[in-house]
């Protein structure tokens, strides 16, 4: 198991330059999980690909229900606590530290794109190119 940022999620499910990377991690390992935060932010994706007209409305819903099936059971609740507390210790947004607290919590690794959490959270976060 692993823990997967929404970018992750998106790289996966809507075609672009990283779909090949996530489908090869999803090869890799297929039990991701996540904060719950990630169905807002995924939300917020399909927001945004919907207003530019990349994608229609039935488009959005289909993709939502995907990456809703590819991480039931393995959504989790993050005490506020363990978030502000890695907050406080880097430059990370309060979002970004909600999915590293996750991978600290059941002692996995993250998986992202994101370099700053890469760079000050070595020990729980992975590049998607490097952790395939």
């Amino acid at each position: 198991m692993i823990v997967v940022d929404t970018n992750v999620v998106a790289y996966l499910l809507l075609d672009g330059d990283r779909s090949k990377n996530a489908r090869a991690l999803l090869q890799t390992d297929s039990q991701w999980a996540a904060p719950i935060l990630w169905r807002s932010e995924f939300r917020n994706v399909l927001a945004l690909y919907l207003r530019k007209k990349y994608i229609n409305a039935m488009k959005a819903r289909e993709l939502m229900s995907k990456a809703e099936q590819l991480l039931r059971g393995n959504e989790f609740q993050v005490p506020s606590t363990q978030i502000l507390d890695l907050v406080e210790n880097s430059t990370c947004s309060a979002y970004d530290c909600e999915f590293v607290a996750l991978a600290r919590d059941l002692g996995i690794t993250l998986v992202t794109n994101d370099k700053q959490i890469v760079r000050e959270f070595k020990q729980y976060a992975k590049p998607l190119k490097q952790f395939i």
